[in-house]
């Protein structure tokens, strides 16, 4: 199974290095000096590491054979890709790979289904569960302990608890109108 561990950034300096998007949990194992990896596109790769540092909060790669800034420019873009074994599992217990996401049901505490999970995007900040819904509608769930309660992979599904608005347009909100006749107040909440 092919997972995608990085994305190839500007390059760094005039000896070959590049920045790397990390989109792995387990850096050091998948872009560790020695590794193999496949590149998207398929053109560019594959690519052995020959060395990696952290500068600046930031990883840097060097790839063997990119000796200089136009070789790595070159790279900009590329996907990263690592071959591993479907049944492996994230060292962690909490932790998921996105092979063991997708296509899971997205269900209510109740059990009333919300849709299926069809991509999962990576952001900076957090992750998202980009959902399906049965009328063919699309949410996006934070991939948050606070939201995301439960995933059972046997079950295949993906237990929520969704703050008020985020699967629906029911979001709970107190009208400024409703304040301001409770305190006697006429024009709160009228147009000015």
């Amino acid at each position: 199974m092919q997972l995608v561990v990085a994305r190839v950034g500007r390059a760094h300096g005039i000896r070959g290095e590049v920045t790397v998007e990390v989109r792995t949990d387990e850096p050091e194992l998948r872009l560790g000096p020695g590794a193999v990896l496949l590149t998207d596109p398929a053109s560019a790769g594959p690519l052995t590491i020959e060395s990696g540092k952290v500068h600046s909060g930031r990883l840097l790669l060097r790839f063997e054979g990119v000796r200089d800034r136009n070789a790595a420019e070159a790279l900009r873009n590329t996907l990263l890709i690592a071959e591993i074994d479907p049944e492996e599992l994230p060292e962690e217990e909490d932790e998921y790979y996105d092979h063991q996401l997708m296509d899971l049901d997205v269900v209510l505490a109740d059990g009333t289904e919300i849709g299926r999970i069809t991509e999962i995007s990576h952001l900076p900040s957090q992750d998202l569960f980009i959902v399906e819904r049965p009328d063919g509608t699309e949410l996006m769930i934070p991939f948050v302990s606070s939201i995301v309660t439960e995933i059972d992979l046997e079950e295949q599904r993906a237990v929520i608890d969704p703050p008020p608005g985020l699967i629906d347009d029911r979001a709970e909100i107190v009208s400024s109108r409703d304040d301001g006749e409770a305190s006697g107040d006429e024009s709160a909440g009228e147009p000015a």
